[in-house]
């Protein structure tokens, strides 16, 4: 009864059809795919919500519509996108934004090329600077961030170390190749680049030392620094890999976060499987699979936590001298979205123990409102409810119920403005930051098509 009250008010307000056209004019689209509007097209006369059909079509292509610069470099795709209000590229947002294009490639041969410059492109940015996040299109240009006491050079946006960046760029890049098939991305230049990548994470399992990275930045934004003169509180050398930052580029509390951890075993199998086949180098490859390998054995030992009430659980944070921190963060990858990177499987029990703690008041920056209930992050302060982890909690959940109230949720809360937002204030969703925001908008065009495809009875 409660799911179904919690259901009328917002389904109700789509039978008026007095949505406004607020999609980019299709004269000013950045690139078309015919097999995204085709898509846009089949979901919006098929689903009887209106009003989620009418915010699918206008997220779902927000990238493709607002953020994607093509072009053909010396003969090979290259694609630069920025992940809307910041004239940037970051490694992490690039590959999540046009991740839910993949499964459409092979209707789409322009769609196709598009992915594969955002491979090519990012293959280069590898190359300059592994450290970096995020990257201009102009390798001359000077960052606004120069006076960071980092290694900064022309061309790089900003230097934040995540080691979740590198691991989107091999996740784009191998599922890219599953779907196509096509090998021309995977040249000496990635395979050069997925050896910088290898080498880096060895740098940062600081077993020799604390490695060539440092960072700090002039700012009374404490996450925008980092501690330590620059390289981070103290670890126990025990082969996890050190991030600096987050993937909502706060800094990290202690070095080993765990949520990345889990993505580079994963990325790591995924490049050798790669290596293997397509560039025909048993000896990197085997040097992927050992790391994964040696990082997977220290997340059982380091990685695992007993809370009062949960049990075991997957700590957030951890330094592996017995100290952790026990929230989740709004951004992926995050432990609620482990599942979703194929790191866990959904019904893994301390994965479920988990998702109880960071879905409820034990953590921390859950929010529960009177407009909302949902995930958060330190990013943008306590009672910010991020869609983004809305739409990760949707895509992860495996109950009919939980998922319905995600997209509830979803469509009761982005201010009449047919698009996903940074976060939103829990009692007021009016109060939002970023309205310019493709990452959010494409992931929930994902779930939509997901729920479409799978359940579409909860878009009736």
């Amino acid at each position: 009864m409660a799911s179904g009250l919690l259901l009328t008010s917002p389904f109700s307000r789509a039978a008026d059809d007095t949505f406004p056209v607020v999609r980019t004019p299709e004269a000013k689209r950045r690139f078309r795919s015919a097999a995204v509007e085709r898509v846009i097209s089949q979901v919006q006369s098929s689903i009887g919500n209106r009003e989620l059909a009418w915010m699918f079509g206008n997220c779902f292509p927000n990238t493709l519509d607002t953020t994607v610069d093509f072009s053909v470099i010396d003969g090979r795709p290259d694609t630069y996108v920025i992940t809307g209000d910041i004239d940037a590229m970051w490694l992490r947002d690039s590959s999540a934004q046009v991740w839910p294009y993949l499964p459409l490639t092979p209707q789409d041969a322009p769609l196709q090329q598009l992915i594969a410059g955002v491979i090519n492109r990012q293959t280069r940015c590898i190359l300059k600077d592994p450290y970096a996040n995020a990257f201009y299109k102009d390798a001359t240009k000077v960052s606004e961030w120069r006076s960071d006491l980092t290694d900064m050079q022309p061309g790089v946006h900003e230097r934040k170390w995540e080691v979740d960046s590198l691991c989107y760029t091999i996740r784009l890049a191998y599922g890219y190749w599953k779907t196509t098939g096509d090998n021309a991305p995977f040249d000496d230049a990635w395979h050069a680049a997925i050896a910088k990548i290898v080498q880096t994470f060895r740098e940062q399992q600081r077993k020799t030392g604390k490695g060539p990275y440092h960072f700090q930045r002039r700012t009374e934004t404490q996450t925008d620094t980092v501690p330590g003169r620059g390289y981070g509180n103290p670890a126990n050398p025990v082969g996890l890999i050190c991030s600096m930052f987050r993937p909502s580029d706060d800094a990290t509390v202690f070095p080993y976060l765990v949520p990345a951890n889990f993505f580079a075993v994963v990325s790591l199998r995924q490049a050798a499987e790669i290596l293997d086949q397509v560039s025909h180098d048993p000896i990197l490859a085997g040097e992927c699979r050992s790391l994964a390998d040696e990082v997977e054995k220290a997340l059982a030992q380091h990685a695992i936590v007993h809370h009062a009430t949960l049990g075991k659980v997957y700590a957030y944070e951890v330094d592996a001298y017995g100290n952790y921190y026990c929230i989740d963060d709004g951004n992926v990858p995050s432990l609620l979205s482990l599942p979703y990177l194929g790191v866990v499987k959904p019904d893994d029990a301390i994965y479920q123990n988990t998702r109880k703690l960071v879905l409820s008041p034990a953590n921390p920056y859950y929010c529960q409102g009177k407009a909302a209930n949902g995930p958060g992050g330190p990013h943008v302060g306590m009672d910010m409810i991020w869609p983004l982890g809305l739409i990760v909690q949707g895509l992860t959940a495996t109950k009919d119920a939980e998922i319905r109230q995600c997209l509830v949720t979803l469509q009761k809360t982005h201010a009449g403005k047919g698009f996903m937002h940074e976060a939103f204030h829990k009692d007021n969703p009016d109060k939002f930051t970023r309205s310019w925001f493709a990452w959010a908008n494409t992931i929930f065009g994902e779930l939509v098509l997901k729920t479409y495809q799978q359940k579409p009875a909860l878009l009736a």
